[in-house]
Order: C-alpha cells, then sequence, then structure tokens
C-alpha cells in the first residue's frame, strides 16, 4: 500500500481524530548485529505503526541492499508498509535505475527521497541536484509515492526561511505526497513552519519527527549535526542529570512525550519517531500515547 492512500483512509475515516504512527529506523552495519535487529523489529512491529522508514547510506552496494533486504522484512514478515529512504547525490541515474528496478521488483512502493549529505570522502555525480530533481526522475520509472524530508528550523545550507519553504514547495510541486520533519526540541518550531507552508499553498500532510533524547551525548551530537534548536526547559534536564543515566532517561522520555502529546492536540497528521533501533523508547513512547493516538 502507498503511504499516500493510509493518510487518505485516515482523512475519510469516522473516526476524524485518526492519527499516523511511523517509525524510524536504520539497517545494521555488520551481518553479526542482524539478530539485533530482528529483536527490534519483533517488538516495533507489536507496537503497529502505520509504517517504518529504513535509512539509506551513501556510496556502496552493501549500502542499498541492506536497506532493501530490511525493508523486504517489514512488508513480507511482518506486514507493515515499508518506505525505503534513497539518497541521490551520490549516485547516476544508471544506479538510481537500477535502485528503482530492485524496488519494484520487491513490490515496495515508498521512497523517502532525499538529496543526501555531502561527504568529503565520496564523489559527488552530477546527475541529481536536489530531492526534488529525484522525485520528478523516478516518477516516469515505477509506481511509486514519494515522501521529502522537510527542516523546520532551515536547512544548514538554506539562505533563510523564505528560500527554506521555496524548497519545500518545489518538492511538493515534483510529487511528494507527504512530508516528514527534521528532529526538533521546540514545538513553536514547527507550529510556525506548518504555518508558513500552509500560506505557501503546500498542503500535503506534515509530519513531525520527533527524537526522544536519553542521553548527553546524543542531544550535543544531535544539535551539532541538524542546529536544532535547544530549549531552556531541556538544557535544564540535561545540565541536572547528564550524569545520571536512569534519569535523564526518565526525564529524556518525559520530555519527549509533552511534545508529542502537545502536537497530537493541536491537529496534526501524526507522529515520526526516530526509534535510534531502540525498541524500549519507542514501546515506553507508544504506552504514554496509547488513549490520544
Amino acid at each position: 500500500m502507498k503511504i499516500s492512500e493510509i493518510y487518505d483512509q485516515k482523512a475519510n475515516s469516522e473516526y476524524a481524530d485518526g492519527k499516523s504512527l511511523s517509525f524510524e529506523i536504520f539497517p545494521p552495519k555488520k551481518d553479526s548485529e542482524l539478530k539485533n535487529i530482528d529483536e527490534t523489529l519483533e517488538i516495533l512491529c507489536e507496537l503497529k505503526p502505520d509504517y517504518i522508514s529504513v535509512t539509506f547510506g551513501a556510496g556502496g552496494s552493501s549500502n542499498c541492499n541492506r536497506t532493501i533486504e530490511l525493508a523486504k522484512k517489514i512488508k513480507n514478515k511482518y506486514h507493515v508498509e515499508p518506505v525505503v529512504h534513497l539518497t541521490c547525490l551520490h549516485y547516476s541515474k544508471a544506479e538510481i535505475d537500477e535502485f528503482a528496478k530492485l524496488l519494484t521488483d520487491e513490490g515496495i512502493q515508498n521512497i523517502l527521497a532525499l538529496r543526501g549529505d555531502k561527504k568529503p570522502d565520496i564523489p559527488e555525480k552530477e546527475d541529481f541536484e536536489h530531492a526534488s530533481d529525484l522525485i520528478a526522475y523516478l516518477k516516469s520509472k515505477g509506481d511509486f509515492c514519494f515522501l521529502g524530508a522537510c527542516y523546520p528550523e532551515c536547512h544548514p545550507e538554506s539562505v533563510n526561511r523564505i528560500s527554506e519553504i521555496k524548497h519545500t514547495k518545489k518538492k511538493v510541486d515534483a510529487g511528494a505526497e507527504i512530508l516528514l520533519s527534521q528532529l526538533f526540541f521546540d514545538n513553536n518550531q514547527f507550529f510556525r513552519f506548518l504555518e508558513d507552508c500552509r500560506i505557501a499553498e503546500i498542503d500535503v500532510p506534515i509530519i513531525p519527527g520527533i527524537m526522544p533524547v536519553i542521553n548527553a551525548a546524543q542531544i550535543k551530537r544531535m544539535i551539532t549535526m541538524c542546529g536544532a534548536a535547544f530549549p531552556v526547559r531541556f538544557q535544564k534536564i540535561i545540565e541536572k542529570y547528564e550524569n545520571n543515566k536512569e534519569a535523564l532517561f526518565d526525564a529524556g522520555m518525559s520530555y519527549a512525550l509533552s511534545q508529542i502529546i502537545d502536537l497530537l492536540v493541536s491537529d496534526i497528521d501524526g507522529i515520526h519517531l526516530y526509534t535510534m533501533n531502540n525498541p524500549l523508547v519507542a514501546r515506553k513512547i507508544c504506552e504514554g500515547i496509547h488513549n490520544i493516538i
């Protein structure tokens, strides 16, 4: 099933408050870690997400193969719709054609189209400059549903918020039917971005991405990577509990739950949870909202 059909069903359902719940996972880097990912999937799929997205690394066929194998398992063993991440900055059209054929052969219809991060050790190709280019190209290569990434606090390379909205709209105009947001810790940033998108006539579902932060090193790494704002309330949590693993876990989970509940009561279309392959985190979040979502 296409992810766009899931949202159409929810929009037309007698349950007007039906929201989506989805997870992101990443494929194991080593064969020895395959057992762990199976155990993770077992728990995640018991939580009945609407779909699970699988990340994709730049460069090398092993990244492609692990992503596809994991997506196949999600679809065929657990009967949950997978969304395959696909980057394009480091791939040629011929390589993208091969990937699209593999997806079609496996009956996988959903692609999160991404430019991909620039990497000094991996040469960039010239066929695709933006995710919108990838979407426009792949529309003729198969019967896919395209999702796009969006950035409530702007992509690190964006000139300003106006430029960010223009790039987001370009993805939707190219064919993205759902947008998944970069993580953020201040809901006001997301609400402002959502309002800007609606003013710009970006009318597709825009799903906030939430990452529960359960250790201090993780939060510092995430903020450095994506430039997310670090609210004072969250700073106090980190400062007080960064040397107390158990307390920080509880406080980080509580903060994420408060974010999610605030979003759910504000008529957004769903929640996309960055699980970091931690099924305990996903389970606790789901237990906290099972009567809400």
